[in-house]
């Protein structure tokens, strides 16, 4: 499972979403959804819209929270303007945060790459 939170939507973010799409239609086994946090539920929702459709998201579900500190349980840095996190059964591989400007597209390609240590064999 791959779990993305995100404080906007972004190019880098649009770009790692369609990544991991693509990932998902070569290995039907991974799942993955995008959790955007926010204070404008309405506004992000057609963004999240209008992303699905004009790059063809169909195996990541792009979802939203009004809240722009995210669920307390997951711990999201403050700081974080995207996190990604990857587990296995009930066990999280890889955690990945970056601040505003940090996640560029090597690094989506190191996200990406990852995604590997959470495939079973």
């Amino acid at each position: 499972m791959v779990c993305v939170f995100a404080r906007e939507i972004s190019e880098p973010l649009t770009s790692l979403v369609k990544n991991i799409d693509s990932k998902i239609a070569d290995h039907h086994a991974l799942k993955c959804f995008v959790v955007v946090l926010t204070e404008n539920a309405d506004k992000t929702s057609a963004k999240l819209k209008q992303l699905a459709e004009k790059h063809g998201i169909s195996n990541v579900p792009l979802t939203l929270i009004e809240d722009a500190e995210g669920p307390s349980e997951y711990k999201i840095a403050k700081n974080a303007d995207v996190t990604v996190m990857m587990w296995r059964q009930t066990k999280v591989k890889v955690n990945h945060s970056f601040a505003k400007g940090e996640l560029t597209e090597a690094k989506v390609k190191d996200v990406v790459a990852d995604i590997s240590k959470i495939l079973g064999d």
